[in-house]
């Protein structure tokens, strides 16, 4: 007989489309091709294959195009409220998620066109509407990116 509860924690994967659906972010600012591995109320990984027709590679920088570290914390943000949609469940898809904290943002290597950006979020608390993630950004074993954050969903 199989565990219910094992059930629930298996994880699952999301396409644009469906993104699309649960955030209501959209390009040229949805920093998130996909999310993969995510198992409601604990963890997702969201993955952004980086190109050089991403609107920013215009001006960041035209001689050595480097993503901005804003949009990798971004991206971490985007692929959280993946998270925080998919363990509220419908009622939760399109609404707002607002930042409210960004701690302990480093940025240990650039991320360039070409690169696929694995992003990693993990909750580690959650408090009413709030909720609070460690994410790390990753291109293949490298870690590109971390951060602690905090979120809030509004509820219209």
């Amino acid at each position: 007989m199989s565990d219910p509860a094992r059930a629930e924690a298996q994880p699952i994967a999301f396409d644009i489309q469906r993104i699309m659906e649960m955030i209501p972010h959209r390009q040229p600012f949805l920093m998130i091709d996909q999310v993969v591995d995510a198992v409601a109320d604990e963890r997702a990984t969201g993955i952004k294959n980086v190109t050089i027709n991403e609107h920013y590679f215009q001006g960041h920088f035209p001689s050595r195009p480097v993503m901005p570290g804003v949009l990798i914390i971004e991206a971490m943000a985007q692929t959280a409220a993946v998270l925080v949609v998919h363990t509220l469940g419908a009622l939760a898809e399109g609404k707002l998620v607002y930042f409210m904290s960004v701690d302990n943002a480093r940025f240990r290597r650039p991320v360039f066109p070409g690169d696929r950006l694995f992003v990693h979020v993990a909750k580690q608390r959650r408090h009413g509407n709030v909720w609070r993630f460690k994410g790390q950004a990753r291109v293949e074993a490298n870690l590109m990116a971390e951060a602690v954050f905090a979120a809030m969903i509004l509820d219209d």
